[in-house]
């Protein structure tokens, strides 16, 4: 079992749940000592940028639907499933936002069909995982295709510009400025607060650490396994929908490619947070300074004045880094272990 729980004699009994800090170890730690040693870097580089509060501003317009789409995954992960269609679901529920907001002229409609778009490819993930019993890394895959395909028919490959939402009360909640701070971070914040209670405090989150441990010991514990995962998967289409809403309306332009790109900086952001890909430990908190890290990692690299060409290297340097880190501070044994197996002389 993951060492966040205790025993429990059953999904009745309530979980123990450490806080952010317990026994003098933060959540996400690792993770948190890599973004401000990148901040610390970025500063020490290009102090003209990073020392001025309109980099920042952009980071905090640019990264939210990423990192949305990162604790929807953190959750889906927990659970020791994976979701490769939500890139689909930003093509698809964008495309409902903008047909609704443009043709209709009902954009608060929109959102609405933004998120039950998601939502919708979600549960037929969870239907077809859970109950004909696919592979969710094979069937997102799949239906990854399919919703993009839609998506790509019904919008016959043009883009749909929303510049007469501008001002609007929509546009103003969803992507105008509240005490100086853009209102995507404030709507990122609190997705990321409800989703560290959903995993640390409520049931749900309890039967996806379960799961994720092992599926038949959640079912003798009397967990309905393919109710939660199909709840499970409907959040996370809801989810991703919301975030392509965030990115349209932030736009006010609906793209038939938006989407692409974002599989594997969600992802990034996720484990290099320090969630288990095998399932049964997730962290919420790791998951967003990940996001953070992943989102800003561009512009930061390009602000030092090195080559963008040399991105990709870097990010993957400091993917290895943090994973690394997070091992030895999570499991001081396992590195002592590898540094033995590594170093021991012949």
């Amino acid at each position: 079992m993951s060492d966040t729980r205790v025993k429990s004699a059953g999904p009745a009994s309530p979980r123990a749940i450490p806080p952010l800090l317990t026994g003098g170890k933060l959540e996400g730690l690792p993770i948190i000592l890599v973004f401000f040693a990148l901040i610390g870097l970025f500063v020490a580089f290009a102090p003209r940028v990073f020392l001025r509060w309109p980099i920042y501003d952009s980071f905090l317009v640019t990264i939210p639907p990423l990192l949305i789409l990162s604790l929807g995954l953190t959750l889906v992960i927990a659970a020791g499933e994976i979701d490769l269609s939500f890139p689909a679901v930003i093509q698809f529920s964008g495309f409902l936002f903008a047909f609704c907001s443009l043709h209709l002229g009902a954009p608060w409609l929109g959102l609405l069909a933004a998120l039950g778009g998601g939502a919708l490819v979600g549960l037929v993930n969870g239907i077809l995982v859970a109950v004909v019993g696919v592979p969710s890394i094979i069937i997102t895959i799949g239906t990854s295709f399919f919703w993009s395909g839609v998506a790509t028919v019904l919008c016959g490959g043009l883009s749909y510009a929303l510049s007469d939402l501008e001002n609007t009360p929509i546009d103003n909640i969803f992507a105008g400025t509240f005490l100086f701070v853009p209102a995507e971070a404030w709507w990122a914040l609190g997705i990321a607060v409800l989703a560290w209670f959903v995993l640390n405090r409520h049931r749900f989150g309890e039967h996806l650490l379960f799961i994720g441990d092992s599926q038949t010991v959640a079912g003798v514990l009397g967990i309905n396994v393919a109710r939660e995962r199909i709840k499970l998967f409907t959040l996370m289409g809801a989810i991703a929908g919301f975030a392509s809403f965030l990115l349209t309306i932030q736009n006010l332009n609906y793209f038939a490619t938006q989407g692409q790109g974002t599989l594997l900086s969600a992802l990034a952001g996720v484990f290099i947070g320090g969630s288990s890909v095998f399932g049964g430990s997730a962290t919420i908190v790791g998951s967003v300074f990940g996001a953070l890290i992943i989102g800003m990692l561009d512009a930061g690299i390009v602000a030092t004045g090195v080559a963008g060409f040399w991105v990709e290297v870097i990010v993957g340097l400091v993917f290895i880094v943090a994973v690394v880190l997070h091992i030895g501070i999570e499991n001081p044994a396992r590195l002592k272990q590898l540094r033995r197996r590594f170093f021991a002389r012949e």
